[in-house]
């Protein structure tokens, strides 16, 4: 059985780190650098790092800035943001990320999924998917930052993605980010129940039991979590222990 991971992420906007909440209200946090170096000494799993200007702004990835993080992170890292091309994939793995996250290119060229996970194998590949609640109760997938409507719904595109070859899926809730009020646990179960492949579980942690929520009926494979791990006294390793005195099988 995989160890479940947690995974803090790091939102990168305008040259330094911000918090969201519901994708809006953007407010400052501090510098990158700092971030990963606390988050080596705490044992952390994975680290995610999301640059959320990127596509808004019609950038390719800051490969720079990834080179200069990757260098100072003693754990694996996920990278996103940007990403347009197999080229950009090559170059994020060339540069020190261990996964690339594709976000609106794999919503507007499918095909990138199956490209990049031919070329570099599907555990590189992480496909994220930001997902809003309808109205009538039905999730939607936005793309562009969580600014554009798709039309897609996130358990028919969680399982296309995942016949393209995506090694695992990044699942946000929109309505959940940054409120730390608990994971979308309809949506992620949805999500999980469809998939063979790893989900990772972001928007909404708020506490180590939501955590234990989204593990366990959810059927997470990981979690990732912001606000939790910036604005309060609570820490991945102390996550980790308290998801361990739940029977959930995590590395200690």
């Amino acid at each position: 059985m995989l160890k479940i991971r947690i995974m803090p992420t790091l939102l990168f906007k305008d040259f330094g780190l911000v918090k969201s909440v519901r994708f809006d209200s953007w407010r400052r946090i501090g510098s990158v650098m700092q971030a990963v170096k606390v988050y080596n000494l705490r044992e952390v799993d994975e680290l995610v790092f999301l640059d959320i200007s990127a596509t808004p702004d019609d950038r390719p990835p800051d490969f720079e800035t990834v080179d200069e993080i990757a260098d100072e992170c003693f754990m694996p890292l996920t990278v996103g943001g940007g990403v347009r091309s197999v080229a950009d994939v090559r170059r994020l793995l060339e540069v020190g990320a261990d996964k690339v996250a594709i976000n609106t290119a794999a919503v507007e060229n499918p095909e990138l999924i199956r490209l990049a996970a031919q070329q570099f194998g599907s555990q590189c590949v992480v496909v994220s998917i930001d997902a809003k609640q309808q109205s009538n109760g039905t999730y939607e997938v936005l793309a562009w930052a969580g600014t554009q409507p798709t039309g897609k719904d996130p358990v028919m595109w969680a399982k296309e993605v995942e016949s393209l070859g995506a090694g695992e899926i990044l699942l946000t809730s929109i309505d959940r980010d940054g409120t730390m009020s608990g994971y979308d646990l309809d949506l992620t179960q949805q999500v999980t129940g469809a998939v063979s492949i790893p989900v990772i579980a972001s928007g909404g942690a708020g506490s180590y039991e939501d955590m234990t929520s989204v593990l366990q009926a959810g059927k997470a494979s990981a979690v990732a979590a912001a606000s939790i791990f910036h604005f309060t006294e609570q820490t991945p390793l102390e996550a980790k222990r308290f998801l361990k005195s739940r029977g959930l099988n995590v590395r200690l």
